[in-house]
Order: C-alpha cells, then structure tokens, then sequence
C-alpha cells in the first residue's frame, strides 16, 4: 500500500486528473436525471479546474517550498532558491483554481491558461535537460513530462467544449444563476 501510495504522489499530475475525472463521475451520478451534454462537460470542466490546477498546484506549492531538498532531487537538480520561486508561483496557480472551480468562464479560462504557459514551458525545459544533461529523473522525464505536455491540451478542449455548451439554454441558465 505505501508503494501504491508513493506511486500516486511521485505521478501527482496524473494522480489529480484522475481524480477530477471520479469527482466529476460522482457528481454526475447524482444528477443523472438531468445530465445532458452540457451538463457533463460543466462538470467535467469545473472539477479538472478544482483538481488539475487548484488541487495540484497546491501540492507543488507544499512539495517546492517545505520539502525543496526531495522535490529537487525528484526532479533530478540541485535544490536552489528558484525551488522557492517555483513554489509561491504554484501557490498563486492553486488559489485562482479554487477560485475558478464554481466561477464563470472567464475565470476557468484565466485559471487553465497560465499554468498551461508554465508546463509547457517546463515541458521545454525538461526536453532540454533530457538532451543536454542525459537528466532522465522520473520528475524530468518521467510522467511529470507528458502531463506537461497533455493537461493543458485536455484544459483547452474542456475550455472549447464548455463554450460551444454555453450556447444551449441549459447551460446559460445555470450560468446566469451562478453567484460570483
């Protein structure tokens, strides 16, 4: 159990995206009367958005700032204030995705669209580390480096789908009724 365990946190990423995926799963049970197309791709939007960047962001935060010495070694570089940095960042990531896991689209776009900049810079980053320093550490090259590459990408088809929705009257309903 405790490899099992280990496992899911060194994979993190893909650890929250599969768990957005059974909260959405979840919540959709209990509406199941009222599930529609719209309905579905609202509430698979709205928990990646609470899992993938609030969730995730949070625990690279913690990970980065209280335990930098492992998230470094993890990644396969020496620990450096930039840990710090990269932290807070995650930090700031998280707290825009809470924000955004009951918000309108505006806010969901804004919470998808910087961490995506960020993996997909890291993502670069990584290339360029797997090619120059043969540095293929599970936190570099491992699957850190695909989610790196693919989360965004799932975002931005959540985001494309959650707008062409948006024009069914069921959605718009919901959406009028949500608070700020």
């Amino acid at each position: 159990m405790g490899a099992l365990v280990g496992l899911a946190l060194a994979n993190f990423t893909l650890t929250f995206f599969i768990l957005g995926i059974a909260a959405a799963a979840v919540a959709l049970f209990f509406k199941r009367r009222a599930l529609s197309g719209e309905v579905v791709i609202e509430s698979l939007l709205a928990w990646f958005v609470l899992f993938n960047i609030g969730v995730s962001y949070f625990y690279n935060f913690v990970m980065h700032v209280f335990f930098a010495d492992m998230a470094a070694r993890f990644i396969g570089w020496a620990n450096s204030p930039f840990q710090y940095e990269v932290g807070f960042a995650s930090l700031g990531f998280a707290l825009v995705g809470f924000w955004a896991f009951r918000g309108g689209m505006e806010r969901r776009v804004a919470a998808i669209l910087g961490p995506a900049a960020f993996l997909w810079g890291a993502a670069g980053g990584h290339v360029y580390q797997m090619i120059e320093a043969h540095n293929y550490a599970p936190g570099n090259a491992g699957v850190i480096f695909w989610t790196d590459i693919f989360l965004p990408l799932a975002g931005f088809a959540l985001l494309i789908g959650r707008r062409r929705a948006a024009r069914s009257p069921v959605l718009a309903r919901a959406e009028a009724a949500r608070p700020l």
